[in-house]
């Protein structure tokens, strides 16, 4: 679903009420947890963490007006999406949240390449996404992000 807002704020205020407090619940998380210099904005329609054009002018790669993507979280028809760049450019964290996600939830792991899905609100591992968040220094990020670009 895509929601018109600017900010995360008014994303959050067009939500169905039983999606709401998912999606505030999430976003504390990520914020009380992610490394510093990471920027919260609405990108791409989803309340994202980004690494800022003012740390990094050249911008995302496929759109160089949007910043560089690292987390996105999306109340999508379905299900609620955690989009974690991370994940898809790491396979080490990759493998580390795959062995960790059934320690947390008895559901079954529903995810692509960077996208987890949660149908059910009682199956959101809130632990394990503000363990995720630590893992990864927006300075080692963009690195990796540098690197892909560049090959």
């Amino acid at each position: 679903m895509k929601y018109e807002a600017f900010t995360p704020d008014e994303y959050i205020d067009q939500l169905p009420e039983d999606r709401k407090s998912v999606i505030v619940n999430l976003r504390k998380i990520i914020k009380d947890n992610l490394q510093k210099g990471f920027e919260e904005t609405i990108s791409y329609g989803m309340i994202s963490y980004v690494i800022p054009h003012s740390i990094y002018p050249p911008g995302y790669h496929a759109n160089p007006k949007e910043p560089v993507p690292f987390i996105s979280i999306a109340s999508q028809k379905n299900y609620i999406a955690l989009y974690h760049m991370g994940i898809y450019v790491y396979p080490d964290i990759l493998k580390w949240f795959q062995d960790q996600y059934p320690k947390y939830v008895s559901a079954k792991l529903d995810m692509g390449k960077s996208c987890i899905r949660f149908k059910k609100a009682e199956n959101i591992p809130y632990d394990l996404i503000a363990e995720l968040c630590r893992k990864i220094t927006l300075e080692d990020y963009l690195n990796k992000y540098q690197g892909a670009v560049i090959s």
